[in-house]
């Protein structure tokens, strides 16, 4: 079983295209399952086709702490399982205590079967501290994959969340496989983030094109895959799919410091 987390700046479509990578995966045969890792709950919707279900905290909240793995986990498409974390109340509370939370039910409730192949971690932003930093603080997941753009912002996220990953790296055991390039059509992108990931020690596993696609499908509550199958987009997810399903590049990354970063942009015309 691969457990694998997704992490990238907010906003960047870590959720978009985590679940348009696992729908690939899921056309290739393989046995997933998604815990969602953010308190907004939409980590599986596109899978679903809605925020169809309860999280595992306001399950909690209402049932109390003899539940069945069934009032927590949904199948969608290409039975993929679907877990939500969810988060507190508003402003009560630290939200990273609902990833801590579900994992230890998950565990304990059996949900990590041998017949997985992959589970995914889609986590909150760039935060690398305290609860959202567990599935690389306690091992949970031994890859991380970055979802970045040619954007100034995404990039220092990128560089901040390899300062994580090698801070946790001899003690979970966590490698970065690669930088996930959702592209926001900058220029001279796809040579930008490789440059960063040469830099990081890593490599651009793949450059996901800006498609209309995407947005199409997400307003159907959809994957590309599932939405519409032909398309050049739908190609493009499952690509990614084989290439993080044959990866086997894993590296303790080397973070640039501030002025490094800078430099790097400046030399592509970034800043």
């Amino acid at each position: 079983m691969r457990q694998v987390a997704i992490y990238g700046k907010g906003g960047i479509g870590k959720s978009t295209t985590t679940q348009n990578l696992n729908a690939g995966l899921g056309e290739m045969g393989k046995k997933i399952m998604i815990v969602g890792c953010d308190p907004k709950a939409d980590s599986t919707r596109l899978i679903l086709g809605g925020l169809a279900q309860k999280t595992v905290l306001d399950t909690l909240r209402e049932e109390g702490d003899d539940i069945d793995l069934e009032l927590v986990l949904r199948e969608g498409f290409h039975s993929i399982r679907c877990v939500e974390s969810g988060g507190p109340e508003p402003g009560v509370g630290c939200a990273g205590r609902g990833i801590i939370t579900s994992i230890g039910l998950l565990e304990r409730l059996g949900a990590y079967t041998e017949d997985l192949d992959y589970v995914f971690y889609d986590v909150l932003g760039d935060v690398v501290c305290g609860g959202f930093a567990m599935p690389i603080r306690e091992g949970k997941a031994q890859e991380i994959y970055i979802v970045c753009s040619g954007e100034m912002m995404a990039l220092y996220a990128a560089n901040n969340i390899s300062k994580g990953i090698r801070k946790y790296a001899n003690t979970g055991g966590v490698r970065l496989g690669g930088l996930i390039c959702n592209s926001r059509n900058v220029d001279g992108e796809a040579d930008l983030v490789s440059s960063v990931a040469k830099e990081l020690g890593t490599q651009m596993i793949y450059f996901v094109p800006r498609d209309n696609m995407v947005q199409r499908a997400e307003i159907h509550k959809q994957t590309v895959i599932q939405y519409d199958p032909e398309s050049q987009q739908a190609s493009e997810y499952r690509s990614l799919a084989q290439k993080i399903d044959a990866n086997d590049m894993f590296v303790v990354p080397k973070p640039m410091s501030q002025e490094k970063l800078e430099n790097l942009l400046m030399e592509h015309g970034i800043l």
